[in-house]
């Protein structure tokens, strides 16, 4: 029988007793998502609530900087709500008009690596909401980094109707076609509901890996 790439909220909670007071501070989460709504209304709702669970929890949203589609929902729904957000945009991006008007602080790269290296150093954990190319992107090098044992930051799948699914199909197919060795594992966090992505991060974080996580920082 294949084993599932998931893990639920209940698995994670129970995992987390009495560890609480251990366990060091979620204080900033990235969020890889689309530049567009998508065509699910659920989608933008989902962003919408994050932003608002993020910020009620005192928790900073590190994005890429975009105003448009659920990259902006998700930190509107931030501002809204009294949290912070930090963008980080290249400069063609936001020579394009693309970037965020009012964010708490906003970062200008000189390009998309460097944009990405200071996402990963900031943020604490990492959430990736329904997106394109661009997202996938983000979401399997943070996967790949954490495979090679280069940091152990809480990487976490926002199923959202479903729309991970053929991605999780792919990660078990990978799997069991043995090219994803057991001692190369690595299970992304899957959540299904909005409410359930911040405890389940809370509940997997870990301290650090400081050398390795500035090894990466250099070579994104």
């Amino acid at each position: 029988m294949t084993e599932k790439t998931s893990y639920s909220a209940t698995e994670f909670s129970r995992s987390a007793d009495g560890a609480a007071s251990r366990r060091p501070e979620l204080d900033s989460v990235c969020v890889y998502c689309g530049s567009t709504d998508g065509r699910n209304p659920v989608f933008l709702e989902t962003a919408h609530q994050l932003g608002r669970l993020l910020a009620e929890d005192g928790i900073r949203l590190i994005w890429g900087g975009g105003s448009i589609g659920l990259m902006g929902a998700v930190a509107r729904a931030v501002l809204d709500h009294g949290g912070s957000v930090t963008g980080i945009i290249p400069q063609f991006l936001v020579d394009r008009e693309l970037s965020f008007e009012g964010a708490s602080e906003l970062i200008v790269t000189e390009d998309m690596h460097t944009r990405k290296r200071q996402m990963f150093e900031r943020a604490d954990a990492f959430v990736a909401l329904p997106g394109g190319i661009g997202t996938l992107e983000e979401l399997v090098e943070q996967m790949t980094w954490a495979q090679l044992g280069r940091h152990r930051k809480p990487i976490l799948i926002a199923n959202i109707a479903g729309f991970w699914d053929p991605l999780l199909a792919l990660i078990d197919h990978m799997r069991d076609s043995g090219f994803i060795r057991p001692q190369w594992e690595v299970r992304p966090l899957v959540a299904t509901r909005v409410e359930d992505i911040i405890p389940m991060l809370r509940a997997a974080i870990r301290p650090p890996l400081i050398a390795e996580e500035r090894d990466i920082g250099r070579k994104m």
